[in-house]
């Protein structure tokens, strides 16, 4: 299966910002359910991501005019990226190895579609275990092949 079934589900998860943006403006972006922010550059292509946790940490620093400072300057750079042609295990794989609630999901151009979550990825793998553990039943039950 892959990435490309979560798409719809990643759409509503997402959420961009400019990299020039003040911290403030990620701050105002999120809300439940949530938790990571696209960071983009002029082209509108993802340069990095900034989760409820770093705007949490970052405000709880600051002091002054701290608060306005630039997302750039506190997002992280370093981010894995899923494309729809993916295959969903592999992204699953990599997540629950880096600990990842969220994964941006990317065109060609790096361009944001959406976030994958951890949540909806794991809803899709579980139904398709179970609906392979039901074909695998009636394979041996027979059902149909007689």
């Amino acid at each position: 299966m892959l990435v490309e079934v979560l798409l719809p589900a990643a759409r509503e998860h997402l959420a961009t910002v400019s990299e020039s943006a003040p911290l403030i403006e990620a701050a105002r972006l999120l809300s439940p359910g949530l938790d990571l922010i696209a960071v983009c550059d002029a082209d509108g292509s993802i340069v990095g991501v900034v989760t409820k946790t770093d705007v949490v940490d970052q405000i709880s620093h600051c002091q002054g005019a701290s608060c306005t400072c630039a997302i750039a300057s506190m997002m992280t750079r370093d981010i894995l990226l899923c494309h729809a042609d993916d295959r969903l295990s592999d992204l699953w794989l990599q997540m629950k190895a880096r600990r990842l609630k969220n994964v941006p999901l990317v065109d060609q151009q790096r361009q944001p579609l959406g976030v994958v979550t951890a949540n909806d990825a794991l809803q899709v793998l579980l139904q398709m275990s179970k609906n392979e553990e039901e074909l695998l039943r009636d394979y041996v039950l027979g059902f149909g092949y007689r």
